[in-house]
């Protein structure tokens, strides 16, 4: 099969004459050839393995066929995403009363790679979705979940997670946005940067300080879109993730209801902290389904791609290359997976886990990524094939959800504590 499918392929793509015709010989090509040294599904049980079947057959109908001309026309897919929520993926570790599929962070894991195998950016916004989900099911009232939740877990609203500030990035919890009690409401006053969603969501998580300077003023709300006084920057123009919409999102004498009060007074920045720990996990997962994607698009192109009278994949130097690209892939899945399953055991090591996952597995399959451009030369560069997408799509990846430098200071803070 694999020789006749190489044959086939190779035919494909000398006859291919526009953008789409090559895009779909490359899928085909990728579902041809895998190798068990980057199968996603070692190690997966029963069920996890149906979860990344289900996941993987979306991203192949649903995703990857249309995601290039989202990205050219900077397309937000509602339509797609309510789509993936009726197979539960809106909601992954929400309890099931309110619509989630109440599953686990490595169940999650499993889902998202095999979705941003086929559009990073897309999942890459779902997966933030997901963690405003999981902190109004964590630290919401009753009322609260049955209030947004329903919504949310079908993608009838879209969430967004807001608590990067012009002036406050690494340094979180310096934010300036405030919220000060006023009868049975709270003004917020203030702006949001670079937020996911951004003009386009219905519900807004906003961290906002109700007290003193540091981490223990800060609290946190849902704030509706629509509410007076809230409104959003233009879109921003950036080098990936256009097929989510970004901008700034700014209060201005913005009153919102007592009751949007997620959590108590004073716990918004450890409610930030707990669903950034899972957020690093997700958007490190992201990046290796966009890495596994390009991998096994620059194998099987080397295959095929002769220079100097033979394949690419008879050089050594080629061999060795892949084999590097194969070992950092793997060993990010690892990582990735073993600190969703400390998070879902409530291990105390949990946080360093996910900042050493999200560290290493987002710097190693960006490289991944980088590589595998390279190998194709020039038409690596051309938007024809999709590798440009991935990499512009995981660039940032690097910065989100702290920073990779912030990681470090997490891992070494741990190791050199008394």
């Amino acid at each position: 099969r694999r020789v006749h499918g190489g044959t086939r392929i190779t035919i494909m793509l000398r006859v291919a004459s526009s953008c789409a015709l090559r895009r779909t010989a490359f899928r085909t090509w990728i579902r041809l050839n895998s190798s068990r040294a980057i199968d996603p599904t070692l190690g997966l049980n029963e069920e996890q393995l149906e979860f990344h079947n289900v996941a993987r057959d979306f991203s192949e109908q649903e995703l990857v066929p249309f995601a290039a001309k989202w990205d050219e026309d900077k397309m937000f897919p509602k339509d797609t995403l309510k789509k993936a929520a009726g197979l539960g993926f809106a909601g992954v570790y929400v309890r099931p009363d309110v619509g989630g599929a109440g599953l686990s962070r490595l169940d999650a894991a499993v889902i998202f790679e095999a979705l941003a195998s086929g559009c990073t950016s897309t999942t890459a916004y779902l997966t933030i979705h997901n963690m405003v989900a999981w902190m109004i099911d964590s630290f919401g009232s009753e009322d609260q979940r049955q209030q947004w939740l329903p919504g949310l877990t079908s993608m009838e609203l879209f969430g967004s997670y807001c608590l990067t500030e012009p002036n406050s990035g690494s340094d979180a919890s310096s934010l300036a946005t405030t919220a000060v009690e006023a009868g049975d409401h709270y003004v917020l006053n203030g702006s949001k940067a670079f937020i996911s969603g951004g003009g386009m969501s219905d519900v807004y998580l906003v961290m906002a300080r109700t007290g003193g300077p540091g981490p223990k003023g800060i609290s946190c709300f849902v704030v509706e879109n629509g509410t007076p006084g809230l409104s959003f920057g233009a879109q921003e123009k950036k080098l990936g993730w256009n097929t989510q919409p970004t901008s700034m999102v700014i209060m201005e004498d913005c009153k919102v209801p007592k009751q949007n009060l997620l959590g108590g007074l004073g716990e918004g920045f450890k409610i930030a902290m707990k669903g950034l720990d899972g957020g690093r996990i997700n958007i490190a997962t992201c990046s290796i389904g966009a890495a596994k994607t390009c991998l096994e698009t620059a194998t099987n192109y080397v295959k095929v791609r002769k220079q100097f009278g033979q394949p690419l994949a008879n050089f050594q130097h080629l061999q060795f290359k892949l084999a590097d690209m194969a070992v950092g892939l793997h060993s990010s899945r690892l990582m990735v997976r073993q600190a969703a399953q400390l998070l879902d055991n409530k291990d105390a090591a949990a946080t360093v886990a996910c900042a050493m996952a999200k560290r290493y597995a987002t710097d190693s399959c960006f490289q991944i990524i980088d590589d595998a451009l390279q190998l194709h030369g020039g038409y690596g560069y051309l938007k024809d094939y999709p590798i440009e997408r991935y990499l512009r799509d995981s660039r940032v990846h690097r910065i989100l959800e702290g920073t990779n430098e912030v990681m470090r200071l997490i891992i070494s803070r741990d190791m050199l504590k008394e």
